[in-house]
């Protein structure tokens, strides 16, 4: 089982410059919500309640004035700074001592996950015993992501990062679960030609081993990464249509630890005090109305 999970929001945003220069990139707005709270209702949603925000140095305090612990969503936040991003798998070295062994789930802060069924994918995923497991989302750009090749039975045969000759249009999103092994294949792993650790190259340890396995966001899912401008603004474009035509909030966290019963009722009026007058606080009084 996963019950713990690490929120990698650190980066440098330099495709977002120079909106990120003075504001980490997942405190932007994506419509009504700051960004991290995306990620965050991902990991909620899969019941996982222990968590480290991994950020970048001196970036601490902002996050800490949206997010400060956890308490008010039932829940547990920790922080970890960065001091320079060094690649995905750093999130595992740097979460050593939070991980203490256990099996683990890794999102990146500046993907956004949407979808029918999502939240019970999610839950599956969470029942990891060993191994890892990637969740894979059909493109038409293979060669801007990494890439998974499976058999017609879903088995992963391959994975290559920003493959020039097509092998598959299964992206892997940033969204993975892994056993408590993590740690020690990530000390393994040497810096590529960018001088980062890649992601690929850790699960390239598992699928050698046989242990890789995936699920796939389908049609009706939507997984889109806000790492441009164009993206960031397409993201809020879709949440904004589909929060204004059928009425429900996407990543209300206080909804969805209230739903989980993590919270009462008296937690979700703190947080009506917390945000003050604002949309999001209006949505907050028709959950407990």
């Amino acid at each position: 089982m996963i019950n713990k999970a690490i929120i990698l929001a650190g980066g440098k945003g330099t495709r977002m410059s120079p909106l990120t220069k003075a504001v980490n990139k997942q405190l932007l707005p994506i419509y009504d919500k700051p960004l991290i709270f995306y990620p965050l209702s991902i990991l909620m949603l899969a019941k996982i309640k222990d968590i480290l925000i991994i950020v970048n140095k001196g970036q601490l305090n902002q996050y800490k004035k949206v997010l400060p612990d956890g308490k008010r969503l039932g829940i547990n936040i920790v922080y970890k700074e960065q001091q320079y991003p060094k690649g995905l798998p750093d999130a595992f070295l740097l979460g050593e001592k939070f991980i203490n062994n256990k099996n683990v789930a890794l999102i990146l802060g500046d993907n956004f996950f949407y979808g029918q069924n999502l939240t019970s994918k999610l839950i599956n995923c969470t029942k990891l015993k060993s191994g890892a497991k990637i969740i894979l989302h059909k493109v038409i750009k293979p060669e801007l992501f990494g890439v998974a090749s499976t058999s017609r039975s879903g088995k992963i045969l391959s994975i290559k990062e920003k493959p020039k000759k097509y092998i598959s249009d299964m992206a892997i999103t940033g969204l993975y679960f892994f056993d408590k092994k993590v740690v020690e294949y990530a000390k393994k792993l040497k810096p590529s030609s960018r001088n980062e650790l890649e992601i690929t190259d850790l699960l390239k340890f598992y699928l050698k081993k046989k242990k890789l396995t995936s699920d796939i966001l389908g049609r009706g899912g939507a997984w889109l990464d806000t790492g441009s401008i164009e993206d960031f603004y397409k993201t809020s474009a879709f949440v904004s249509a589909i929060e204004n035509r059928q009425g429900f909030k996407i990543a209300c966290l206080e909804e969805i630890a209230f739903n989980n019963k993590w919270i009462g009722k008296k937690e979700v009026l703190d947080a009506i005090q917390f945000y003050g007058k604002c949309e999001y606080t209006n949505y907050l009084k028709k959950l407990i109305a």
